[in-house]
């Protein structure tokens, strides 16, 4: 087992006080830095910062002026199942016998341009790894102490680009499409070094879509399962594209350059960091989003392109910046009660996990 390159924090129960504790990943760019910011400034809410890299976590958190009083930082690598369980500890060993109020799985990695997959410390595709079944783990591993919180919600971040119903999904090539999760199944059915979920080969960019398909299959799967017994919202959104993301950092430069430029003028979907992050935190926090199994969005269903407004000479109606939060719809792949309730088991085949039993 590789040593771990930091130390956890210990002991938190009088940094963190009487706050509800918020556990976000992926909090040091992006999506999960700028929500991490937004709960910070909360005052009834404590986050942990769940991270690969907690030197830069900490450089972030110093950048955005983040009261250092307001977060802890504990390393997590969502591509290793030990490094994931060695934070459940961690946390574990922070907050004591406190029950974990939020969990916010953000982190994810987008490898469109790698023509042959990596693979995770456990040998699974490294979109696949991360983006689902590192969460799926997280959110097993987190379950129990979620429980025994009096209004715990779990938020798992989703993607037009894994619902085939709407622009960026369902026009985009290529589609999410998970088949019959083929490739879970070979390997003696441990889906080890295999390319993709659907057994055929490997595409980066679908591995990414497929991995979303999977992220919000979990919550509706979760709601499903444990939403009665344990009272835990479990809630799935899309914030918008966010086009100058760091999830964009594999793509070419022209890309990098032009794609915000065609998101907020063409299409209408652009929402900067900074809205993205204040949508995530209204999920995490708003009595308006108590509502378990719920898919949320913003400013049109992104069904279609934005229209122009003279008026504001900006695009609106595609899920873009601006616009109230309401409950949106998904793909008939998303919501196949068979096909989510057979990823559910296989996920929890391939993470090795049983799952709680609840009265």
């Amino acid at each position: 087992k590789p040593q771990r390159r930091t130390l956890p924090p210990v002991l938190g129960g009088l940094k963190a006080g009487n706050k509800k504790l918020c556990v976000i990943t992926g909090a040091s760019s992006g999506l999960g830095l700028s929500a991490a910011r937004e709960m910070c400034e909360k005052d009834d809410y404590f986050v942990i910062c769940a991270v690969r890299d907690v030197d830069k976590m900490r450089s972030e958190a110093a950048a955005q002026g983040m009261d250092e009083k307001k977060y802890a930082i504990i390393e997590c690598d969502l591509a290793s199942f030990q490094s994931i369980k060695d934070f459940v500890f961690d946390l574990k060993a922070f907050k004591s016998s406190r029950p974990l109020d939020r969990l916010v799985c953000n982190a994810a990695v987008y490898l469109p341009k790698d023509p042959l997959p990596k693979y995770s410390e456990d040998g699974y595709e490294m979109s696949m790894a991360v983006n689902h079944l590192g969460h799926f783990l997280l959110c097993n591993l987190l379950i129990d102490d979620m429980a025994k919180s009096k209004d715990a919600r779990c938020v798992i971040v989703g993607s037009i680009t894994g619902n085939s119903n709407t622009v960026g999904g369902g026009l985009v090539y290529p589609r999410a499409d998970v088949g019959q999760f083929q490739g879970w199944v070979q390997d003696n059915g441990e889906g080890k070094k295999i390319e993709m979920i659907d057994g055929k080969g490997f595409f980066g960019a679908k591995a990414y879509k497929d991995s979303k398909v999977c992220n919000m299959m979990t919550v509706s799967e979760l709601h499903r399962r444990y939403h009665d017994k344990t009272g835990i919202t479990f809630s799935s959104l899309y914030p918008g594209c966010i086009a100058e993301t760091a999830l964009f950092r594999e793509k070419r430069q022209w890309f990098r350059r032009g794609f915000p430029l065609f998101m907020k003028y063409v299409t209408g979907g652009y929402v900067s960091e900074q809205e993205a992050g204040e949508r995530l935190a209204q999920v995490i926090d708003d009595d308006l989003c108590k509502k378990s199994g719920v898919y949320w969005s913003w400013n049109g269903n992104a069904k279609q392109v934005g229209l122009y407004d003279p008026k504001t000479k900006t695009v609106s109606g595609a899920g873009g910046s601006g616009g109230e939060i309401f409950e949106n719809d998904q793909s008939n792949q998303v919501t196949d009660i068979e096909r989510a309730g057979r990823m559910f088991d296989l996920s929890s085949k391939l993470c090795g996990v049983e799952w709680p039993e609840f009265k």
